[in-house]
């Protein structure tokens, strides 16, 4: 049986709905799910980590998708023992990792050869985009700062989403002796002297370039004195769904002044104003 009322955890399983045009099945997304417009005017059963079985089941799923990851495990579990089927999809940071999922979403609800035109043009792009990356001579120093407080920051260190968005951006991850997201050494970002600092925007997000390069783990290195200060919406800069080539396009650029991409073709699941 078709699967007509799908509930979507995770923003890159709901962006990849939407861009395999079955988004009219979508009846409630999570609190991760901020693209396209159309996916955040639909009921929300709130954070894909701290779910509660009541909540997804109120609104009458006869199909879950849940990005790996979701929870938690005890929720996951009344879920499963449910008579609504529950799929786990897959998480991945890379193009590899992208296309996986793309693929087994497209298997769970039927849409095989809409997943495989959809992954056979995000395969170009993850080409076309990393060729080029390839082509630019300069490999920026680089940190990511998930947020501060209390004067230190939690950076993004090695085997995270940002690290790897930032290696597929052809960018050097200047923390990446720490291992996951934790906070900053100040001696240590400080002698990391990153080029550059990255953030996410919305959702929330209120960090800005004069908080950042307050602390003393970011002042004085040549980021603040450059003043060199990226923010990207969270989903597009760290949800590796859809839009991920783009996304990589666009930190690259951010990341080299000055410097030319040639674009990607339009994608009609990645030509709506980022949230």
């Amino acid at each position: 049986m078709e699967a007509r009322r799908i509930v979507s955890i995770g923003g890159a399983v709901t962006e990849i709905l939407f861009a395999l045009g079955l988004g009219d099945r979508v009846i409630a997304v999570d609190q991760t799910s901020t693209y396209p417009a159309a996916a955040r005017a639909r009921p929300n059963i709130g954070y894909a980590r701290t779910l509660t079985p009541e909540g997804v089941l109120s609104v009458g799923p006869d199909l879950i998708l849940a990005i790996e990851g979701s929870g938690p495990p005890e929720a996951l579990a009344v879920l499963k023992s449910a008579a609504v089927p529950v799929v786990m999809i897959p998480d991945g940071h890379d193009a590899a990792g992208v296309i996986r999922k793309v693929e087994a979403v497209a298997d769970a609800v039927g849409a095989r050869e809409a997943g495989a035109r959809l992954a056979s043009a995000l395969r170009a792009d993850f080409a076309q985009v990393a060729d080029e990356v390839a082509r630019l001579h300069s490999r920026p120093r680089a940190a990511f700062v998930l947020s501060a407080s209390g004067g230190t920051a939690v950076v993004g260190g090695a085997d995270t989403s940002a690290d790897a968005m930032l290696r597929l951006a052809g960018a050097q991850n200047a923390l990446s002796a720490i291992k996951g997201y934790k906070p900053a050494v100040d001696e240590a970002a400080f002698a990391a002297d990153p080029e550059a600092v990255v953030v996410m925007s919305g959702a929330g997000q209120a960090l800005t370039a004069p908080m950042i390069f307050a602390l003393p783990a970011f002042k004085g290195t040549h980021a603040a004195r450059e003043n060199r200060f990226i923010a990207l919406p969270g989903s597009y800069l760290l949800g590796f769904g859809p839009r991920t080539p783009q996304a990589v396009r666009d930190l690259a650029l951010a990341l080299r002044p000055g410097e030319t991409l040639a674009p990607l073709p339009h994608r009609p699941w990645a030509d709506e104003t980022m949230p």
